[in-house]
């Protein structure tokens, strides 16, 4: 009997793991779940279960054939070609999906993980993998992916691996009944950047919009965040952008170790929805404990602001060249009234204010230049003489934000 939908996914190589997969099918059948079971691996199927997506039909997808990857035996191509098959089959579900599972060794687990990059947060994901206790997050991605370690070998049912496929099915069909969580406000959700030493602009930010009933989430610019913050962005939760710390981008330039990729700054340009961007911790790039920090540097500013962080003063140069970067990406934007520059010209963070470790007026000149030599006249840049932690700096974002989003002035 084909599945009824919405369904659960399950998604491996059944080529070579049908025993345990058929394990997994049973115990979701078993919860009253509609389950649909897609083959990836190239060499084979089963006749354990009913199979519902074959492999050839998922290579079809990537644009490729089983017989292509057959003939070339190359396993990296393979797991690259069905993961994207497999992309592909979950876009073509739109709202039928439950939630997807799947398991395996190095090879499943790569497959599993990059075909889930294309569902959305909040739909159930869970990995039973002989990779659950080292770093994937590579593979993971911002994604909010559940794994699982399998403890032995996914290579057939024992007393170990057993309950913990028993449990993964329990654990997914119980997920897919939390409801979905609805915006808590009913005029609009933010997001706004934050680090360490931008914590006090970005609490009386938060803290005032609130008050004027809108939803806050804030991203920690350590990365991850960024990229979090990015993918979110793209799949529409957020009416408008408060980017208040883009310390990113100078990882990024020098090599740090917080670095949110090329992409960090593209979305909101791309959705064109309000976005309001401060320089914040621009003055600082991340490193590890100090003896981690690349020899080139070794005659820079630094600060301790822990045993295993170490904080690198950006340089003239560098604050040129990253307002460069952030004129190039924001000149892209698709709204281009809604899209604004707040400059705190009396310091990017806490170290940066008068008086502190990392305060460099020539620096904030030298960003300053670059935008007024990069970015487009119809986005607005507006300088404030105040440190980006000042109470004041903060009313004043707030105030354009609120301006760009109704019209007015809080």
């Amino acid at each position: 009997m084909p599945p009824s939908f919405p369904a659960f996914f399950v998604l491996g190589c059944f080529d070579t793991k049908g025993e345990v997969f058929a394990h997994l099918r049973e115990q979701l059948l078993a919860r009253g779940e509609s389950v649909l079971c897609i083959n990836a691996g190239i060499f084979g199927s089963t006749d354990l279960f009913p199979v519902d997506v074959e492999a050839d039909y998922l290579a079809n997808l990537a644009g490729s054939s089983l017989h292509d990857l057959r003939e070339k035996n190359d396993r990296g191509l393979a797991l690259e070609v069905m993961a994207r098959g497999a992309g592909e089959l979950f876009r073509s579900f739109p709202g039928q999906i439950k939630g997807v599972i799947g398991m395996g060794g190095g090879g499943g687990t790569y497959l599993l993980l990059k075909a889930m990059q294309v569902l959305p947060l909040g739909l159930p994901k869970i990995c039973i993998s002989t990779l659950a206790t080292r770093d994937v997050s590579h593979l993971v991605g911002v994604k909010d992916i559940v794994l699982m370690p399998s403890v032995v070998d996914v290579a057939g049912l024992n007393a170990i691996i057993r309950p913990i496929i028993d449990q993964a099915a329990a654990a997914l069909s119980a997920m897919s009944k939390v409801p979905k969580q609805r915006k808590t406000t009913g005029k609009g959700t933010l997001a706004i950047s934050m680090f360490g030493n931008t914590t006090d602009c970005v609490n009386e930010c938060t803290r005032m919009l609130q008050e004027k009933g809108y939803e806050v989430m804030a991203f920690h610019a350590n990365g991850v965040g960024g990229k979090a913050m990015e993918a979110l962005i793209r799949e529409g939760v957020f009416d408008a952008v408060l980017d208040l710390t883009t310390t990113e981008l100078a990882d990024e330039r020098c090599g740090g170790i917080l670095s949110a990729g090329p992409d960090r700054l593209r979305a909101a340009a791309e959705m064109g929805i309000p976005n309001l961007l401060a320089p914040g911790c621009l003055d600082m790039v991340n490193f590890g404990p100090r003896e981690s920090v690349p020899e080139t540097y070794k005659d820079r500013l630094f600060y301790q602001w822990a045993p295993d962080v170490t904080l690198m003063r950006t340089n003239e140069e560098e604050n040129f060249t990253l307002g460069k970067v952030i004129a190039e990406k924001l000149n892209r934007s698709k709204n281009k009234a809604k899209t604004k520059v707040l400059i705190p010209s009396k310091g990017f963070s806490q170290l940066d204010a008068p008086g502190n470790y990392f305060h460099d007026e020539k620096c904030v000149k030298a960003f300053e230049k670059a935008l007024k030599t990069h970015l487009d006249p119809e986005i607005e840049c507006i300088p404030v003489a105040l440190p980006v932690n000042d109470v004041a700096f903060a009313k004043e974002a707030v105030a354009i934000m609120l301006d760009m989003l109704e019209g007015k002035k809080p």
